[in-house]
This record gives C-alpha cells, structure tokens and sequence, in this order.
C-alpha cells in the first residue's frame, strides 16, 4: 500500500506535517486539503502540541500548488470542482489564525498553493534552494490562496510584476515581498526544527542579509506597473529603457490575457481589503467563476496535460479584453 499524502508526526513539543507526494513535488489535492484540516483540528487542543511544521518530502521542493490538472478535469467531468478551493482557502485561513504558533519550510519549489500554505505561517523559512513563484496567468488562472493580500502590500510594485508574469524568484525576493521572514541555509533547517521540538521558542534565527535580485528592479516596476490598466501597464513595459522591463512585457504577452487583467483587477481590489480572510472570500468567488468560461481549461491543458505549451486563449491581446469581461468575473 501506498504511503498517506499527508504524514503527521509529534517531535517533542512540535506537530510535523509532511506534504508527502514527493513525486508530484507534493502538489495538493481535495484529501491532502482535508486531512491538513482535520490535523490542525486535533492539535489546536493537545496541549502537548507547542508548535507545528509545515515541512514537504522529497528533494524538489515544499508544494508544487494545486493539482490543477485534477480541479480541471473534475470540472470537466461535471463534478463541483470549486470544492477544492473553498478546502485549501479555508486551511490558508486556519493557518493563519491558528493558534499555536507555525513554521514553514519553503525549501526548494515553492508555488501557488505552496505559497498560500507557507507564507501564513508564523515563521516562514526559505534557503538558498527555494523556487518560487505564483504562475497562474499562465495557465488562465490569477494569483489565488490569498497572494494577491501580501503582493498587493509588496513594494514599488514588485507584488504586481510577480503576479503578472508569473516569474520565478528565489528565498531573499520572497522576504522582499512579504512573503516569508528570513532565509536559512538548507542545512539548518533541521537543526532548528529540532531546537523548537525541545522547547526553544519559535522565532527567526539570526542570519547574514542575502541581496534580493528583485531590488534592483524597483526603479522600473514602481513606475511602469502603476494603475488599474492592464494595457497601459504593458505598453509603458515595452517603451521602458530598461531591458528588464521590456523582457517582462513579452512575458506577460504570452500569458492570457484575459487572466492578466484579470489579475491586475483582483490585485487592485485586494490592496484595499482589510483581511486576508475578505482576500480569500473574494479568491474563491472568483475561482469558481473562472472555471466556466476563462482561459483556465485551455491553459492547463496546453501547459500541464498536452503539454504543448501552444494555448489558444480567447483574446490574442490584452488590449482587446474589455472592463465590463473584467467586471463581469470579479461581480
């Protein structure tokens, strides 16, 4: 038999869940959303439970995300697909409301739902390994599990340049945008998860500063990524002096651009949420209305199930998606 896609474990005060589809980089499923949930249940009163850890196994990452290629073909199949997403919100949510304290281990490829797993925790390590990024216009999908509260909140717009294209990043940009606390080196990770298993307090440990590479680019993005107009967003990317810049408009040119907008929309929106948990009422408003009618099918189908990275979205630019097709998904 198979070993469980979540494995629990009590480490002297400290609760360890492990993400355990290490082939899949431990990409969460309805059951993994479920059994995390019903874990978090059962420790929020064991009072010999101090602390918890979110930890993934295998040496490629933390969590891949959702397994978008389930919540599609379920969707296909006539299934209520949107069920998925109200589970992994609704875990986002207790974890950061939970009430003992949380530590995330964001080693290696860290994405989508991984993010929305790590980045509430209390402690949220990354290392010189993590791989991160939130890839959902390219699939006809936008930055869900409550990303768009914390890059929305990023500085000079460096939340909305990743949330456009895409990109990946690593540990020291996700520090610069909110969405994890410090980096660690890969081989300190376990040493410290031992010290909070026998007792020592959950709290950053005292580490060197590692230069962000996404720093550099603020001169640009906070300029070029400004307002509410995905079009105009892009053309200032393509007149940019700045290489970066007009590399990052052909990026977002290959992504759907129905997704794009989209996302700049939501983005907007939830920089002016007072919670996260009103981000992720909105997330999953607006998750169940992209399954029907977006480029979300079409997306995972080119980029994860046929794999010929060749989508046919419905708008070929996104000049030509409308404020009220926007307005009509975010309602």
């Amino acid at each position: 038999m198979s070993e469980p896609s979540v494995l629990t474990q009590v480490r002297g005060v400290l609760g360890v869940i492990t993400l355990n589809r290490p082939r899949a980089i431990n990409a969460l499923d309805l059951s993994m959303m479920q059994a995390v949930t019903d874990v978090l249940d059962r420790w929020r009163d064991d009072d010999a439970v101090h602390a918890v850890a979110l930890v993934g196994a295998g040496e490629r990452g933390f969590c891949a995300g959702g397994d978008v290629r389930a919540v599609r073909q379920a969707h296909l199949d006539g299934h209520d697909a949107s069920a998925f997403f109200a589970q992994e919100y609704a875990v986002d949510l207790a974890l950061a409301d939970y009430a003992k304290p949380v530590v995330a281990v964001m080693d290696g490829i860290t994405m989508g739902g991984g993010v929305g797993l790590g980045m509430n925790a209390d402690l949220r390590l990354v290392t010189e390994r993590t791989r991160m990024a939130m890839p959902e216009t390219g699939i006809g999908f936008f930055p869900d599990v409550g990303a768009t509260y914390r890059l929305s909140r990023s500085p000079d717009e460096l939340g909305t340049h990743v949330a456009l294209t895409g990109a990946t990043f690593g540990g020291p940009d996700a520090v610069v945008l909110g969405l994890a606390d410090v980096v660690v080196g890969s081989g300190e990770v376990e040493p410290l998860l031992a010290s909070i298993a026998d007792g020592a307090p959950v709290e950053a440990p005292a580490t060197d500063v590692v230069e962000s590479s996404l720093d550099a680019q603020r001169s640009w993005t906070r300029e070029c990524y400004a307002g509410e107009d995905a079009a105009a967003v892009v053309a200032r990317l393509e007149q940019s002096g700045v290489e970066a810049a007009r590399e990052a408009a052909q990026i977002i040119r290959s992504r759907s651009p129905l997704a794009v907008a989209i996302t700049l929309a939501h983005l907007r929106r939830a920089g002016e949420a007072g919670s996260l948990a009103e981000v992720l009422d909105a997330d999953a408003a607006l998750a169940a209305a992209m399954l029907d009618g977006s480029d979300f099918a079409e997306g995972v189908r080119a980029q994860l199930v046929d794999k010929d990275r060749s989508p046919r979205w419905q708008h070929e630019r996104v000049e030509d998606v409308t404020p009220e097709q926007v307005a009509a998904y975010l309602a």
